[in-house]
């Protein structure tokens, strides 16, 4: 996930872990969630390469077969990916992490073209098309346009609940250090809408939306960019993970929003992909 720094600068890298730090200090997913305990079988944990090195990692959501949804600074600027399904990767021999094992699928990033990686948010959003179909019974589904709009309830009144799914840091502690507490496993949090169209001060700052993010009902962190942010109790991806405000991963946590006629149009158009479709 991104992280917005104290002097209004956007620290690039932050959203996805160095695979040479992961590999060291393996991350874990959702700062203070639970297990998922096979509640999201289509979560997946991704590895971006370039020139067929491991790069960095983030999460995503099989939409279908053969479409792993995540967020665009995850596909930005790699050539390659490759992702897994288990719920526990912390053995990283036994799956072949961060290169590959008999249990991995690589596939092809591809960016939404739209993006900007300054202006990160107002476009984040990316695919992977994986080379083999992963069978499941379900799969993540594409919300129709403005579904977002619809759970949007205003400050004061009783939230619609989301829960965020991925395989990002479980605490990151507030020392020098910056030491960890990390596990490739797949966790989930229960968040709460802040605000909508908002972050780092401003208004209007494209289609983000502002969740909670504490050790009362859990958030994202490093590593879940990109995974899925269902309306709870739904397979509907409403949102990606994409940005966080401080790099301890306290407060609030950012997410993109997928329900947008540009975004729907270009998994359309480019993809096949539509809203709804029963796979």
């Amino acid at each position: 996930m991104r992280r917005h720094g104290v002097l209004g600068t956007l620290a690039a890298g932050l959203a996805a872990l160095a695979i040479t730090v992961t590999a060291a200090s393996p991350a874990a997913a959702i700062r203070y969630g639970e297990p998922d305990a096979g509640e999201h079988p289509y979560v997946g944990l991704m590895i971006a390469t370039v020139d067929g090195e491991p790069a960095w990692r983030c999460s995503g959501t099989l939409v279908s077969p053969t479409h792993f949804l995540t967020a665009g600074h995850c596909t930005f600027g790699a050539d390659g990916a490759v992702v897994w399904f288990e719920e526990d990767l912390r053995d990283a021999a036994a799956v072949g992490y961060p290169t590959g094992g008999a249990t991995s699928i690589t596939g092809t990033p591809y960016t939404h073209p739209q993006y900007d990686d300054v202006a990160f948010y107002e476009h984040d959003l990316g695919l992977v098309v994986l080379d083999e179909p992963v069978l499941l019974d379900e799969y993540g589904a594409l919300p129709h346009e403005g579904y977002f709009d619809d759970f949007f309830v205003a400050r004061g009144q009783n939230p619609q609940l989301f829960t965020a799914v991925g395989y990002g840091l479980q605490r990151n502690m507030p020392e020098p250090s910056g030491r960890t507490s990390a596990e490739r496993v797949r966790l989930q949090a229960t968040l709460k809408i802040i605000n909508q169209d908002a972050a780092f001060g401003e208004k209007k700052v494209g289609n983000s939306v502002l969740f909670t993010n504490n050790a009362a009902g859990g958030g994202t962190c490093n590593g879940d960019s990109g995974g899925p942010i269902f309306v709870e109790g739904t397979n509907v991806v409403a949102a990606v993970t994409s940005f966080g405000i401080n790099a301890r991963c306290a407060g609030t946590g950012g997410g993109y929003r997928v329900d947008t006629a540009d975004d729907l149009n270009w998994l359309e158009q480019e993809f096949g992909l539509v809203p709804g479709e029963n796979w």
